[in-house]
């Protein structure tokens, strides 16, 4: 371990990814180690190393595979801007012959690899790697035409050929790159080349590599990290919403059941009764959660989900009065419409926990163009020195509102009431 308390050994998806290429990068991370996200300053390679060594899943994600292969269109694109470049001059010069020929079909071959690249599921599909073989020996086979036939046309199929050396390293790793530019020593030989100009070809096949390696390592390591900390982020997002449901459903439930009722020393039979209902209407919105909202008939406008919120209230004792503007929310996504309905409801149950009325006016309007709901009560009110910090106003209304755009403001005053105003696009 380094003094930071880092790992010091070479991490294994480093490893991996120099080893077998860009299919590497589908085996996502199962978290982002503390190291990565700590605020201290410590040197990158650190970081790095421990990025590098996080536990992955076992098996890649399937959206992954498909996005890896666009990892191996980068050399495409390469030559399909760089022979034009060589082309044109000699076009232009009036030099045509075999070498131009083999160079145009090889554009031609490139830009439709590119296509069919773009078709393919992933980088470990068969399709890839029969495109991956035939590309190598087309390139051979240029090389051998136009190395006997126009030997001073030779450094168009070279280029394509040092395309192919980088496809095979960046798409299954540095091993088969350096085989594939290995096979091509015997190819020059064959075709007699003098010695400088083996080994400036030597030479570029080499750059080639470790610039393909490069690039490999800089995707590779930014979408790990990008993923990992993706994943933290999603479990936090999750964590966070479990929190808002059960404060919003099971711990609701349980406080408003606790508030003493007017007229308590009536009749047990019908207090039962009410507390009954309150239980039977918060299962309800349990099992719609839980069931995604697929088996339940639900709301499709704001008016249908606050006329529910409305009698469910009544249900618990709170009397909310609806005030509808001529509003259009037929197209607005169920998302938005879910926030507003629960930050509405949570707003509703502090005026019957803290306001000490059992009344209230929702009112809905447009505004800003979005939609506008404002609950009003006229109750106790509070300030805002005095108002204390709760789960319910930053979680349940502010955080809620703010995941789908929208957003919130609380207005009260001491013995003026409270009027909460919650606002999401359309």
């Amino acid at each position: 371990m380094s003094l930071a308390g880092y790992p010091a050994r070479v991490p294994s998806f480093l490893g991996q990814l120099l080893r077998r290429g860009a299919p590497v990068i589908a085996l996502t991370p199962r978290d982002v180690p503390d190291q990565v996200v700590d605020p201290a300053p410590v040197p990158g390679w650190q970081r790095i190393s421990a990025m590098c060594s996080a536990e992955s899943q076992s098996e890649p994600d399937s959206l992954m595979v498909r996005a890896c292969k666009y990892v191996v269109l980068v050399p495409m694109v390469y030559r399909f801007v760089v022979l034009p470049a060589m082309l044109l001059p000699v076009l232009a010069a009036g030099h045509v012959g075999v070498g131009v020929a083999v160079g145009l079909l090889l554009f031609v071959l490139n830009a439709a690899t590119i296509v069919w690249a773009l078709r393919v599921p992933g980088v470990l599909s068969d399709s890839m790697r029969g495109l991956l073989i035939t590309d190598a020996s087309v390139a051979f086979v240029a090389n051998l035409v136009v190395g006997y036939l126009d030997p001073s046309a030779s450094a168009l199929t070279w280029t394509h050929l040092t395309g192919s050396v980088a496809l095979w390293t960046v798409a299954w790793g540095i091993p088969f790159g350096l085989l594939l530019a290995a096979l091509s020593v015997p190819l020059q030989l064959a075709l007699s080349v003098n010695a400088i100009t083996l080994a400036g070809n030597t030479l570029l096949l080499g750059v080639t590599i470790v610039t393909s390696t490069g690039a490999l390592l800089m995707v590779g390591l930014g979408t790990r990290l990008a993923l990992g900390l993706g994943i933290r982020r999603g479990r936090e997002a999750e964590a966070a919403k479990v929190r808002r449901e059960l404060h919003d459903t099971v711990l609701q439930a349980l406080e408003v059941m606790a508030l003493p009722a007017p007229g308590d020393d009536r009749h047990a039979a019908e207090r039962l009764a009410e507390l009954r209902g309150i239980a039977r209407a918060q299962a309800m919105e349990l099992r719609r959660g839980l069931a995604g909202e697929l088996d339940l008939p639900h709301p499709t406008t704001i008016g249908e989900d606050l006329t529910l919120l409305a009698t469910e209230m009544a249900r618990e004792g709170l009397r909310a009065q609806l005030v509808f503007a001529e509003i259009d929310d037929s197209a607005m996504p169920e998302a938005r419409r879910r926030a507003v309905r629960e930050a509405a409801r949570e707003a509703l149950r502090n005026t019957m926990k803290h306001s000490g009325t059992n009344e209230a006016v929702l009112r809905v309007e447009e505004r800003d163009g979005g939609i506008a709901v404002i609950a009003r009560d006229h109750g106790s009110g509070f300030s805002d020195a005095d108002r204390p910090a709760g789960f319910g106003i930053s979680e349940s209304i502010a955080a809620r509102l703010a995941e789908v755009g929208g957003h919130s403001h609380v207005d009260s005053q001491p013995g003026r009431g409270t009027r909460v105003t919650l606002w999401v696009p359309r």
